[in-house]
């Protein structure tokens, strides 16, 4: 684990929500979430439209997200551009199994692939 990365992790924070915290905030839509390790903050991943799980590292110096999506566990360090080893986190650990990715399901465009790949 990088220097200083066990302080970017918080085991008893549960997550912000099912969703991307910002795009519920103004109906937007989403690929993938991440989960912030410190705080629970949960946005939506460099591959959404968005990308505000790294916006939210950015703005508060909380550099490592984990996966929330169902099955993945995975950790990912932003300032070292790196997938990193961690410990598990509050429960529940993905969104719901039954939402969908890209989600939430009524706001996502029919062309949501071609959006995706004009970025």
């Amino acid at each position: 684990m990088p220097t200083g990365a066990a302080d970017a992790f918080d085991t008893t924070v549960p997550p912000s929500g099912p969703g991307c915290l910002e795009c519920e905030q103004t109906g937007g839509w989403w690929w993938h979430l991440r989960r912030c390790a410190r705080c629970g903050h949960v946005g939506c991943c460099d591959g959404s439209l968005s990308t505000h799980a790294r916006r939210h590292a950015a703005a508060t110096g909380h550099p490592v997200v984990q996966s929330y999506e169902p099955g993945e566990d995975w950790c990912w360090d932003y300032p070292g551009e790196a997938f990193l080893e961690g410990p598990p986190l509050a429960e529940p650990t993905s969104h719901p199994e039954d939402q969908p990715a890209p989600g939430p399901a009524d706001r996502v465009p029919e062309d949501w692939r071609d959006i995706l790949a004009r970025r």
